[in-house]
């Protein structure tokens, strides 16, 4: 059974810890944040419903007879002590008697009486949805209602759960943005390292092959030069994937080549190298003299990849198209597709993924790069167009041709 593997698993656990260490500091400073507001809600509860029992006071007419005046300034003292919780009060007949802290609209004194009651009246239909009113009950029986909201104060606390929430959020976006790069980075030096060293390694044995290539041809009695001639392909293709792993980590040079001869070539000479049971075809759609700017080695290296990896997916035996047409707005498709067994939904976004493979053998870097080399270094994109489990898959390079 085919297995794949992930192995930048480890840093997808570490994003994991990351988000839930996120997720607690957020939900604990909501739930503190919450806890502040219910108690300054009760308190100012509390101003109001001492505010109803000055109001209580000084509207009841069964008070004693006397002289009230301390008892008059401590009930005006509390009455004034609300200088932040907007309230408005109606009396028994449901008329406004009082109204204090509103954020009334400019010109608001000069307003018809009636548009001021239909203001008020709107502010009481609002307060309601937040709050009960607070019975005002007199001592000869007579009930009035006040109505208040959340002071301003209050209101501007009930946000900080979100903004919260929010610089949290962003800051955790960042602290990811951050931690990819920064993975990208050393996946990068990597590659780039093994890159070099590989063509470094490739140059002593590239030497020595060349040296025997021009030995047989001196002595084409003992040696067939066919076989020569196909040794020596292979030689210049040695030194083809050595100049490759060379260019990595630079910026290539791209030029003006002809698609159709670059791709027509490379198919020929991969269709001598892979199993005789793949029957491999060539068609393009585009002008023979159709020029792309694009680097060669490069550019043949992504067709090597996904060719080679359809010829994997149908084990060495099948059938492999290769197919250049145009596309609207100066652009070009080259559709390479095989009769393998297809990619699952669960795998079609991983393809492309560093350490990806389906293969027991193998790195799962062919495709990373191939999209890299097809996306970064030649603005171009490259996708799974269409795949059916069982029946195969193609993939679609697009090129600009301007």
């Amino acid at each position: 059974m085919l297995k794949s593997f992930d192995i930048y698993n480890q840093n997808n656990i570490l994003k994991i810890i990351v988000a839930l260490n996120l997720l607690l500091v957020g939900t604990g400073s909501l739930l503190y944040t919450r806890r502040l507001i219910l108690k300054l809600e009760d308190r100012e509860e509390q101003y109001v419903q001492l505010y109803v029992k000055a109001i209580e006071y000084l509207y009841s007419t069964s008070r004693p007879d006397g002289d009230n005046g301390d008892i008059n300034f401590v009930t005006s003292e509390i009455l004034q002590a609300n200088k932040t919780i907007p309230v408005i009060y109606l009396d028994h007949n449901g008329q406004i008697s009082q109204q204090v802290n509103l954020d009334l609209p400019e010109g608001f004194d000069k307003l018809p009486d009636a548009e001021k009651q239909a203001f008020f009246r709107q502010r009481i239909a609002e307060m309601r949805k937040n709050h009960r009113p607070i019975p005002v009950v007199m001592t000869d029986g007579q009930r009035g209602l006040m109505y208040y909201e959340n002071s301003k104060v209050l209101r501007q606390i009930n946000y900080i759960p979100y903004a919260l929430i929010a610089i949290l959020t962003a800051l955790g976006v960042l602290a990811y943005l951050s931690f990819s790069s920064s993975r990208r980075a050393e996946q990068n030096r990597v590659w780039v390292g093994l890159a070099k060293e590989t063509a470094h390694q490739l140059g002593t044995p590239m030497s020595s092959l060349m040296a025997w290539v021009e030995y047989m041809r001196s002595d084409p009695d003992q040696y067939d030069a066919s076989i020569t001639d196909e040794i020596e392909k292979d030689v210049q293709r040695l030194e083809t994937i050595t100049a490759r792993f060379s260019s990595i980590g630079s910026i290539p040079t791209l030029k003006e080549e002809n698609l159709n001869e670059v791709v027509k070539q490379f198919t020929d000479y991969l269709s001598r190298r892979i199993s005789t049971k793949v029957s491999m075809s060539f068609v393009s759609q585009i002008p023979a003299n159709q020029q792309v700017k694009i680097n060669k080695l490069l550019f043949e290296w992504v067709i090597e990849n996904i060719c080679k990896n359809a010829v994997d997916a149908m084990k060495g035996v099948g059938e492999l198209r290769l197919n250049i047409l145009p596309l609207p707005h100066h652009e070009v498709a080259i559709d390479i597709t095989d009769t393998g067994k297809g990619i699952s939904k669960a795998n079609m976004q991983k393809v492309f993924s560093p350490g990806f493979s389906t293969k027991k053998r193998g790195w799962g870097l062919g495709l990373t790069l191939a999209k890299r080399i097809v996306e970064e270094y030649h603005n171009g994109q490259l996708f799974v167009k269409h795949s059916e489990v069982g029946k195969g898959t193609t993939f679609r390079i697009v090129l600009n041709t301007d």
